[in-house]
């Protein structure tokens, strides 16, 4: 944590293949169980609704997940094949191969 800036609890279980574009601002709470080729980028959350929590959040195989993003929930299920756009917030299940992103509406000035 001091030497990279992200913070994977001892708790949470990652598959193997785990890639990591920029290490800032990442935290990956320990009740994730988390597949095989999941790839982070800097500044997301993926964590707790609240510190008593008992369900996990489970995260499938060959997974993506955009910078600044933020997943979190109980009980929460992210299946394989499945990519995340940047800056998405997620609090409820996808199913396999999707892409989810949230929609932002651009302004000028």
């Amino acid at each position: 944590r001091n030497k990279y800036g992200l913070d994977i609890k001892l708790g949470a279980k990652i598959g193997v293949g785990l890639s990591i574009s920029h290490y800032v601002g990442i935290v990956v709470a320990d009740c994730c169980v988390i597949g095989d080729n999941f790839y982070i980028k800097q500044n997301v959350t993926i964590g707790v609704r609240k510190n008593d929590q008992e369900g996990k959040i489970y995260i499938g195989d060959n997974v993506e997940v955009g910078a600044n993003s933020c997943i979190i929930g109980e009980n929460l299920r992210i299946g394989s094949n499945v990519i995340i756009g940047a800056m998405t917030f997620v609090n409820k299940d996808i199913a396999d191969n999707s892409v989810v992103y949230n929609k932002k509406e651009m302004s000028y000035i």
